[in-house]
């Protein structure tokens, strides 16, 4: 149930006045995650959730709440708008993180809050056979994109975010640089697809080179390395492996560069290159990731060697994947087969 709406909290600041302090909360949450090295998408994922907690009790600033609030507002997500588990946990870890780091207020005992429930789920894992009628439907770095993907256990946003020092052709190695949790880690280059990047890279660095003569070319790097290096974001080696069609323009500065492809536009490709497949799974980016492993369990490789290539923390992450290999229930042999075929 939504709380009553309040003309004046007991400080004495009204609803207004709440929403008017708001700007200046959000920009105090924003600092102390960039400070904290948490990623631009996380900060917006963290103020969204502010933003819905003040308006859900009626625009009180959050100094005025604690506990009981938090508690009414998780209650609130996981009874009435039916939020997955983990939206709510999401939701906590923002609020959480406002009032210890932002406020300076630790917030102990939430009392009884409703928790959604966490269903199990196992993840959706396309055959052989589906991946290469996927790929199939696909061609230029949309084709490549994918198999990268499917063919590294890339997520898609590492694949996206590679530059071209990333990419070892005589190791055979793909660095992938501040994956999932902060992490950097090594995973393969698949031979079949070197002749295809190297080539790919070719028309990249033409372009880029194009763009060089034209007085841009140049690109964002993480953290403050453009400070430390000022000739670094024209380098080769910084440029995206992926980068967008058309230049991005600063309308401040009149800069123009180019970002890497966007996250929308081959997932788009590949739900459509599914559908013309005749794949019935929801199949997206992410499901060639899971394909990765559970081919390479199925193939017979270890599963720490596995869960090194993945990126994953626990080992128990990557034990998900014993559980859908094509095995019909473990290798075992159903009744109903040992019956017909004694008929036989």
């Amino acid at each position: 149930m939504r709380p009553d709406t309040e003309t004046r909290t007991q400080s004495g600041v009204t609803s207004q006045e709440g929403l008017h302090h708001s700007p200046k909360l959000l920009e105090s949450l924003r600092h102390a995650l960039s400070v904290r090295h948490y990623s631009s998408r996380t900060a917006d994922t963290y103020c969204s959730w502010v933003k819905r907690f003040v308006h859900y009790h009626n625009l009180r600033h959050p100094n005025e709440m604690g506990e009981s609030e938090i508690n009414s507002f998780l209650t609130h997500l996981a009874v009435e708008e039916k939020v997955s588990s983990s939206t709510q946990n999401q939701a906590l870890s923002a609020l959480l993180f406002l009032y210890r780091h932002v406020m300076g207020k630790e917030i102990g005992d939430f009392g009884h809050v409703i928790r959604a429930r966490k269903p199990v789920r196992l993840p959706v894992v396309l055959t052989r056979d589906e991946v290469k009628a996927l790929l199939a439907q696909l061609a230029g770095d949309k084709w490549l994109m994918a198999s990268l993907m499917y063919g590294a256990g890339l997520r898609l946003m590492e694949c996206l975010r590679l530059r071209v020092q990333d990419i070892d052709f005589t190791r055979n190695e793909i660095l992938v640089r501040d994956g999932k949790g902060a992490k950097d880690r090594i995973t393969m280059l698949p031979e079949s697809l070197k002749k295809p990047l190297a080539d790919h890279l070719k028309q990249v660095k033409s372009i880029h080179e194009k763009d060089l003569v034209e007085g841009w070319g140049r690109v964002l790097l993480p953290g403050a390395l453009d400070r430390k290096y000022p000739n670094a974001p024209a380098e080769w080696r910084w440029q995206w492996v992926f980068p967008q069609e058309h230049r991005w323009k600063n309308a401040k500065t009149g800069e123009e560069g180019r970002h890497h492809t966007h996250e929308t536009i081959i997932q788009r490709s590949v739900k459509e290159a599914a559908g013309r497949a005749g794949i019935v799974k929801h199949a997206g980016c992410h499901t060639f990731r899971h394909s990765f492993a559970t081919h390479l369990l199925e193939a017979g490789y270890d599963i720490r060697t596995i869960q090194e290539l993945m990126g994953h923390k626990d080992v128990s992450t990557t034990m998900v994947y014993t559980h859908v290999l094509n095995k019909g229930g473990h290798g075992v042999k159903s009744p109903v087969d040992m019956f017909v075929a004694g008929l036989d």
